[in-house]
């Protein structure tokens, strides 16, 4: 899915990231907290989802906040997660400059050594956001450019009001 956020001095931020699950009428995906989307998220919680399928003329759009998953369910994840993708993510500084790519094989092999026969350990700076969505929108392309737009929006008293705008 596409995640998009916002920098801190305003400016639209996307990247593709991976729904890892749905908790709690929430959406899940894990990243490096100090990575720039952490950071952007850390400034302003506010983001927007997008699912997009070419083939089919569909996309589906979840604006929403995100918050922390708690570290019992990051703890989780990450252990389900490759041995190797759980080292790669003690062994990179996301997002960070540096000087080569042997600088980062070479902090993979050094956390490889260091957790040879032993459970790797979640990093502090490693976890789960959930995306509490606000506004749902479901669109199909249609001929003639009369796509169909589904919006479902939540009000104040957590109920969806549902409605159809025009394309």
């Amino acid at each position: 899915m596409t995640l998009a956020t916002v920098t801190q001095d305003g400016k639209p931020d996307a990247r593709i990231v991976l729904l890892k699950g749905i908790l709690k009428e929430s959406f899940l995906f894990y990243t490096n907290y100090e990575s720039r989307k952490g950071t952007e998220l850390e400034t302003n919680p506010n983001v927007c989802l997008v699912f997009f399928w070419p083939e089919l003329e569909r996309q589906v759009r979840i604006e929403g906040n995100v918050t922390k998953v708690s570290r019992e369910v990051s703890k989780e994840y990450f252990h389900s997660r490759p041995r190797e993708s759980q080292i790669g993510a003690l062994a990179s500084p996301q997002s960070q400059k540096i000087p080569d790519r042997k600088f980062l094989e070479g902090r993979f092999q050094k956390f490889t050594n260091q957790y040879q026969n032993k459970e790797v350990d979640l990093p502090n700076h490693w976890g789960g956001y959930a995306v509490y969505p606000c506004r749902i929108e479901f669109w199909q392309g249609r001929s003639s450019r009369l796509h169909d737009r589904i919006v479902f929006e939540r009000d104040t008293s957590s109920s969806w009001e549902k409605f159809r705008i025009a394309p």
